[in-house]
């Protein structure tokens, strides 16, 4: 395994307290994994003997068709008396009514609870319902870029993080595929894999959906249109050109429905201006970028939109909510705010014109605020400074601890 601190740290401060810790996010993300590395510092640091620590995992044979009534007598019968019993619970949501037995253990017994799962089931109001107040939850996202960094050194040497940077860029940030060296078609296998179980064993099957070519059309769509703004009636009004009819209310199912399975992300617009969240034209980023790759195949063409989509997660990576911010005749690519903070970025491929560097950087000092503004780019460039607008490449951006 290797070690992932930015979320073992994170959920290692809430360990022994009252709080049940749930981590949910894509599969294969390495939510398991993380558990692993919290089980073993809790043996390796904390001194918890092995036979206090129970994990089981939800999605295996064992546990099929298993009820809530038999998931809680499992439990509880592995509880230990005279101290305290750490379980995991991995993929949770394959219990109906997992939240009531999760609730029931927590109030009666001397446990400190882990779950993970794949679906956002695990943050419905049936948490709300039971869990109110007593759990904290943790987004574990596919590799950043300082961790792909990390991930490649243990079997391979790093180049220079701009040259690394293109093959993140290519590659994308699932674990599975930076464990060792895998081709760029090998990792687009394995990325597909992964999409396939989560439409049809997360959306497909579980949501009961007969018209699979028509939620294959609006996930291609959506694809295809990384980054851009659109609308439910846009993707409708596509397919209707294609002799395809979809209602509109069909269409924002799906998109619900796809985002429930954390595939992707809905990042709404913010007026600048009036100060207020605008509920049309939203912007959709994925998971990960190869998992664009994976269904459509790699293009030149499209990495422009894939800079944006990792410069997107990397900013929700670090707890910023994320907007894009609409001003009076333009857009600016990300608002992000967290806790008081603030910060505005343009993300471009490059700069080849004085009309793209008066709209990439003119749009940044139309706002007349002191929060920090960043240009952020993959070409060369002099100078970092703009009228207080800093020009960073993305690869120093993603690894900077400046904001």
């Amino acid at each position: 395994m290797i070690y992932r601190p930015l979320y073992v740290e994170q959920i290692m401060k809430y360990v022994d307290t009252p709080f049940v810790k749930i981590l949910t996010g894509v599969r294969r993300s390495g939510k398991s994994t993380i558990l692993k590395m919290i089980m073993e510092k809790l043996q390796n640091e904390r001194g918890v003997p092995g036979e206090r620590i129970v994990s089981c995992r939800f999605d295996s044979m064992e546990y099929e068709d298993m009820t809530a009534r038999q998931m809680f007598e499992i439990l509880k019968s592995r509880i230990l008396p005279d101290g305290k019993t750490y379980l995991f619970l991995d993929e949770v949501q394959e219990i109906s009514g997992w939240e009531r037995v999760v609730n029931s253990i927590s109030s009666d017994y001397d446990v400190d609870i882990y779950v993970t799962g794949s679906n956002s089931r695990m943050m419905s109001s049936e948490i709300s319902t039971y869990l109110t107040g007593r759990y904290v939850s943790f987004r574990i996202y596919t590799l950043s870029f300082e961790e792909y960094l990390s991930f490649k050194s243990q079997y391979g040497s790093v180049e220079d993080p701009k040259v690394e940077f293109v093959n993140y860029v290519k590659l994308g940030g699932f674990p599975a595929t930076h464990l060792q060296v895998y081709s760029q078609d090998e990792v687009y296998t394995i990325v597909r894999d992964i999409y396939n179980s989560t439409v049809f064993s997360d959306i497909v099957k579980r949501s009961q959906i007969r018209k699979v070519d028509q939620l294959e059309r609006v996930v291609k769509y959506t694809f295809n249109n990384l980054g851009n703004t659109f609308s439910a009636k846009s993707i409708s009004d596509y397919l209707k050109s294609e002799n395809r009819r979809l209602d509109n209310e069909t269409v924002y199912d799906y998109l619900e429905k796809l985002e429930k399975a954390y595939l992707i992300h809905r990042c709404s617009r913010y007026d600048l201006q009036g100060k207020e969240i605008l509920k049309t034209q939203e912007k959709f980023y994925l998971a990960d970028v190869s998992l664009k790759y994976s269904v459509l195949g790699y293009s030149e063409d499209s990495v422009a939109s894939s800079l944006e989509n990792i410069v997107y997660l990397e900013l929700c990576r670090r707890g910023y909510t994320v907007y894009v911010g609409k001003l009076a005749d333009g857009e600016i690519d990300f608002v992000a705010e967290k806790q008081g903070k603030k910060l505005y970025v343009q993300v471009t491929q490059e700069i080849h014109s004085d009309k793209t560097e008066q709209r990439e950087y003119g749009r940044l000092l139309s706002i007349r605020d002191n929060y920090p503004k960043y240009v952020l780019r993959t070409d060369p460039f002099t100078g970092g400074n703009v009228d207080g607008v800093k020009t960073m490449h993305i690869a120093d951006f993603l690894l900077s601890k400046e904001y």
